[in-house]
């Protein structure tokens, strides 16, 4: 955090403060579960963001704000808070899309993670990833077989990138593959912030029978400048939230099926 982000962070009121903790924890937040968090009006949250977004601490997004990214990514610790029940659920729901015995490539990212740690209930699942934290968590599954790509393994999060790994990862034709994007564009352009990552994720689409996309409610407000692909390269689209409507139209137009992996009763909280 540079010296004027922390002067404008010192001056926050107490409840403005709570709302970018909320923020920075779930990735985003609205008026309406804010006003019933904090028992107080609407106008009253909105005059909030309004002096948090000011101070570019939050950017504003139709009925709420989101936590802001630019050019670069957030930490892989502060990415792993980011909308962390989001990721949970998307994981779930996508592991549900998997059979026992079914072979994977899973690649790097936090949502792709959850999917991992979810699949460990399955049976004699075969998984090839780019991603060490994901083999850490499915080398434990005594029934699993968990092959790992090559490469230059990156310090900030333990992704395996570089032509090495793009050529281990053309090798195999499996049944799924899970990736995950930075960010979604309104126009259905996936995107990610490292172009050795992004050759990675495209390798992998081309590996695959049926692409699982897993993206939290967050990726389609934030930006990011390397194009991995289009929504339409994806059989199944999995996340969080109902997608703005310009993103559920591409899904319908190119025959993406939308899974919305939503809190239940006893999950609901201010998101």
């Amino acid at each position: 955090m540079n010296s004027n982000r922390r002067i404008d962070v010192d001056r926050l009121t107490p409840r403005q403060a709570d709302i970018l903790a909320l923020a920075r924890q779930h990735g985003r937040v609205d008026v309406d579960g804010l006003a019933l968090h904090f028992t107080v009006t609407p106008q009253t949250i909105r005059k909030d963001l309004n002096e948090l977004c000011d101070r570019r601490l939050l950017n504003r997004m139709h009925g709420g704000a989101t936590y802001p990214s630019g050019v670069a990514n957030y930490g892989y610790e502060a990415r792993r808070m980011l909308a962390a029940d989001g990721k949970r659920r998307i994981g779930l729901k996508a592991a549900d899309l998997i059979p026992d015995h079914a072979s994977i490539i899973i690649n790097i990212g936090t949502t792709t993670e959850q999917v991992a740690m979810a699949l460990r209930r399955h049976e004699g699942i075969m998984a090839v990833t780019n991603n060490i934290n994901a083999a850490n968590i499915l080398r434990e599954v005594q029934s699993a077989e968990v092959v790992i790509a090559g490469g230059l393994v990156r310090h900030s999060d333990g992704g395996v990138v570089g032509e090495a790994a793009v050529d281990f990862i053309r090798q195999f034709r499996v049944d799924y593959a899970i990736i995950g994007a930075s960010a979604i564009d309104a126009d259905g352009t996936l995107l990610d912030f490292d172009f050795r990552e992004v050759k990675v994720a495209q390798a992998i689409i081309e590996t695959a029978r049926e692409t699982i996309l897993v993206a939290d409610a967050m990726k389609f407000s934030r930006k990011a400048p390397v194009r991995i692909g289009h929504l339409e390269q994806i059989d199944v689209f999995v996340t969080d939230e109902p997608p703005p409507p310009e993103i559920t139209e591409i899904c319908l137009a190119a025959g993406v099926r939308l899974e919305i992996a939503a809190e239940t009763s006893a999950e609901q909280s201010v998101a």
